[in-house]
């Protein structure tokens, strides 16, 4: 860790943060930062992956935990098809379902075909749109979210549940008074490793989002590569690994929590 990331990454903070003169002096300075968060252009990068997040987030477990709910009190061969399909994406490289979502929901693209077949006309494609990363990103992060959710699952007992119906409780008071309460700790773990993966995510973004504004993974290759000016690309990684590392900590907080329980 220290050889692999900690020193390279340790160098290109501090590179950050220095600034070098026409005499060859080196002084430091926030100017890279400064410059990031009063360019429009960066700042409507930074807000949008924020936005990119926080939507995949809220539709992965929407989607995620009526399905693990489901799983976890049914017993039959259609619960095992329905995990078998949850868990597909796993394996599944990204580029691939990027590039299969293109030719599925792209314009003139096997959706549009079938819609059209049957004389609907109102489809517009999301492909180059701010919802083509987060369907593309929904679908690659679901079987981690689902087993999450599932392990989170094994708290309630099916005891509890029979309990709470004897005594008069619909799903509803179900769900907000034993389920939730229960599984309060698998969603905190699920909002902090998708929240560390979604804000640095890179192929479903560059290949199905839009140019302009863009996600933070896409805009530091160009400005790494294109622009190339790696001392801001540099900045702009920073800043990403500072947001992630709040997650971070409460997905290490939860940890530590377990070993002392």
């Amino acid at each position: 860790m220290a050889c692999l990331l900690l020193y390279p990454a340790g160098v290109s903070i501090v590179r950050t943060l220095q600034e070098t003169g026409t005499d060859g002096s080196v002084s430091w300075t926030l100017a890279r930062y400064h410059r990031f968060f009063t360019d429009p252009y960066s700042v409507a990068n930074y807000l949008r992956t924020v936005w990119t997040t926080a939507v995949t987030l809220a539709l992965l477990v929407v989607v995620c935990l009526p399905i693990a709910i489901y799983l976890h009190f049914t017993r039959s061969r259609l619960a095992a098809v329905v995990q078998a399909l949850a868990l597909f994406p796993m394996f599944v490289p990204g580029i691939i379902v990027a590039y299969a979502l293109i030719r599925y929901i792209g314009p003139n693209g096997l959706l549009q075909t079938l819609l059209e077949t049957v004389g609907l006309t109102f489809y517009k494609s999301p492909y180059l749109t701010p919802w083509g990363p987060v369907i593309g990103l929904v679908w690659d992060h679901m079987p981690l979210t689902l087993l999450i959710l599932t392990a989170g699952m094994a708290k309630v007992s099916q005891e509890a549940i029979e309990a709470a119906r004897d005594v008069g409780a619909g799903y509803t008071t179900i769900f907000w008074r034993i389920i939730l309460p229960l599984i309060a700790d698998s969603l905190l773990v699920v909002v902090a490793l998708n929240v560390i993966s979604l804000f640095g995510s890179f192929v479903i973004p560059y290949m199905l989002g839009p140019a302009s504004p863009e996600m933070m993974g896409p805009y530091m290759l160009r400005t790494f590569a294109e622009v190339r000016e790696p001392d801001f690309a540099a900045a702009q990684a920073v800043v990403t690994f500072l947001t992630c590392s709040v997650f971070g900590i409460i997905y290490v907080a939860m940890l530590t929590k377990r070993q002392d329980m």
